[in-house]
């Protein structure tokens, strides 16, 4: 082999620091992508298709509503629930409001219900408004320390519980519920006893 030849295999072989060093970076960057996708879209994708539906029991939690009743979540045995945390100044659980607001028309008359839980340092009142002027109708209840703790604590927002006609927790999903996944997920779990 000549001496040029291999001069040239061994720079294909072992490219300049600075090619190295893109390629390290763009490495990575494709891990946090796929890091994301697993993350973010997996639970998603789990809840619509019923992928490792775990089934724990739902806590024995009550809200405090915007309105201010108290709802037991065991009242609401016998329907799908999605209990959802959000706050007003969450970007993502407002993107997502609408979705859920939209599955919410759709499938309330079905069995379905949606409890929204907001982690805000407003008051009720305030919160009632951004819900007005945001057209979401169904029911929200202002977040305690007590409901945070039940669901074993949120560390991002929004963060989503969907809960069987049983009262088990079947999906946990971190980060925006897009409308086409829970409305897939609701169908299946109120078709189950259906």
């Amino acid at each position: 082999m000549s001496r040029q030849r291999r001069e040239r295999q061994a720079e294909r072989a072992a490219p300049a620091g600075p090619d190295r060093a893109l390629r390290l970076v763009e490495a990575v960057l494709w891990a946090g992508v796929v890091a994301l996708f697993v993350i973010r879209v997996v639970p998603q994708a789990r809840a619509a298709v019923g992928w490792g539906a775990a089934g724990q029991r739902a806590p024995g939690v009550t809200f405090a509503m915007l309105d201010g009743t108290d709802l037991p979540l065991a009242r609401l045995k016998g329907q799908v629930v999605l209990v959802n945390f959000w706050a007003t100044w969450c970007p993502p659980c407002r993107a997502e409001m609408p979705g859920l607001e939209s599955v919410y028309e759709a499938k309330h008359g079905a069995g379905f219900t949606v409890v929204g839980v907001s982690l805000d340092d407003k008051t009720p009142p305030q919160v009632a408004a951004f819900l007005r002027d945001h057209g979401i109708a169904y029911p929200v209840a202002m977040g305690t320390s007590e409901a945070v703790a039940a669901f074993g604590g949120v560390s991002s927002l929004p963060t989503s519980y969907l809960i069987d006609r049983d009262g088990r927790v079947r999906y946990t999903v971190h980060g925006m519920f897009e409308g086409v996944a829970l409305r897939a997920a609701v169908d299946r779990l109120l078709a189950e006893h259906g």
